[in-house]
């Protein structure tokens, strides 16, 4: 049950991180953006602020430090794919 909790958090979190980046993407994308900005949000966020991610707990601060994750995530994607054109 624990894990179908965490995915929709995850997919919310990330849709929410597309809609403050306007970039469209479906479900799957939202809770892959997500589940890596959460992960990214660890390693990189979680010393710098003192908090942990949505993967110790689902608190206010956990959620905002893996939506900063997210959003960090996006805008490397974002440059990514305008390298290309």
């Amino acid at each position: 049950m624990n894990i179908l909790i965490y995915l929709i958090v995850a997919a919310v979190i990330g849709w929410i991180a597309t809609e403050i980046m306007h970039d469209r993407s479906n479900l799957l994308i939202n809770i892959v953006v997500a589940v890596v900005g959460a992960f990214l949000a660890g390693y990189f966020l979680s010393p710098i602020f003192k908090v942990g991610t949505i993967n110790d707990a689902f608190t206010i601060p956990t959620m905002l430090v893996t939506l900063l994750g997210s959003i960090i995530l996006l805008a490397i994607l974002r440059l990514f794919r305008r390298g290309r054109r």
